[in-house]
């Protein structure tokens, strides 16, 4: 069974880090997106992948070949961006005649248990109850559980049931036989080839589609909801980082921070991953994620997104006040 992952988007909204890298190797919690859904989907057990790449997808792939040597990889470059449905149709060739797929996102980083997604007997999609969900694909369900309708940021939507970006297909030869369809006869939806759309031809010639409620998910494609996913899953043990000690340095939990960062003098978390080989002197930092490489010297840093190599220095003042003196640098 091989898992597709679509990683060809631009990520417009986490511009400026994504003039430089892609969305899905912004870093999160100690590693990048695209490293938690790979690790999630080897520890359910997968060892063939299939990569859709576009935007600096010569990036994701040496990250992929350098960091998964263990796992059957393939890449396929999607020139032209036509959405989701686009990109998994461009697999078909290596898709072949298997009898499952999983369709993992590249931008979704998900909490749930995987494996107990793979043992239901029906296609599934991974869904969650959100607030708002005219910003996603949504399901609508019937009176014995099964999907009946499927429809795409909806204006005016049909249930807040959420599609979060899983999706197990076992009637594989009928998926492609849908995005064949979408695609030939230039069906879109907001001017892209809509997975949704191919899963809703199927439906109507009667593949059954159950869901699986997914309780932490976390779309990654802004910087508030970066920063959001990093506090939440630095909560975890496993991304936290014990025993630290720095010069003159205050760290409170939870943090990720790599061994060979250099850091004096500062006041560090909660909430902040910070990258290989990066300097901190004379800081303080909370709620944050600083890439690999960079150097922050007397700043006060807050709900910010700071980049690989980066560079910020900040003020730093002697001060001699006099009594009943106001100074009020905000």
């Amino acid at each position: 069974m091989k898992a597709i992952i679509p990683v060809a988007g631009i990520g417009t909204r986490l511009r400026p880090h994504t003039h430089t890298q892609p969305k899905s190797l912004i870093p999160v919690a100690g590693k990048p997106i695209l490293a938690h859904i790979i690790d999630s989907l080897i520890d359910a057990g997968f060892k063939d992948f299939v990569f859709i790449i576009g935007y600096l997808g010569e990036k994701i792939q040496t990250y992929v070949e350098d960091n998964y040597k263990h796992i059957n990889s393939t890449f396929i470059m999607q020139t032209v961006r036509e959405g989701i449905g686009h990109a998994i149709w461009m697999a078909k060739d290596q898709i072949g005649d298997e009898d499952q797929l999983l369709i993992a996102l590249g931008d979704t980083i998900f909490d749930m248990d995987m494996k107990a997604l793979m043992e239901i007997p029906h296609s599934t999609l991974g869904t969650k109850r959100v607030e708002d969900p005219r910003r996603f694909g949504v399901v609508e369900l019937g009176p014995d559980e099964f999907i009946t309708r499927l429809v795409e940021k909806p204006a005016i939507p049909v249930s807040n049931i959420a599609i979060i970006g899983i999706y197990k297909i076992k009637e594989v030869a009928a998926l492609m036989e849908a995005l064949d369809y979408i695609v030939e006869n230039n069906i879109r939806t907001k001017n892209e080839f809509q997975l949704t759309d191919a899963l809703m031809r199927m439906i109507d010639h009667g593949v059954k589609f159950s869901i699986f409620n997914v309780e932490n998910w976390f779309d990654c494609g802004k910087k508030d909801a970066l920063l959001e996913t990093n506090a939440v899953l630095l909560k975890k043990a496993e991304f936290v980082t014990n025993n630290l000690h720095f010069e003159n340095t205050i760290i409170i939990q939870p943090v990720n921070i790599d061994a060979s960062c250099r850091i004096s003098n500062s006041i560090i978390g909660p909430n902040v991953s910070i990258g290989a080989r990066t300097i901190v002197e004379n800081c303080i930092v909370k709620e944050s994620i600083i890439g690999l490489d960079a150097e922050l010297k007397n700043a006060l840093l807050h709900d910010s997104l700071i980049g690989n190599e980066a560079s910020l220095r900040g003020l730093s003042q002697s001060l001699n006040l006099g009594d009943s003196t106001e100074i009020n640098f905000e």
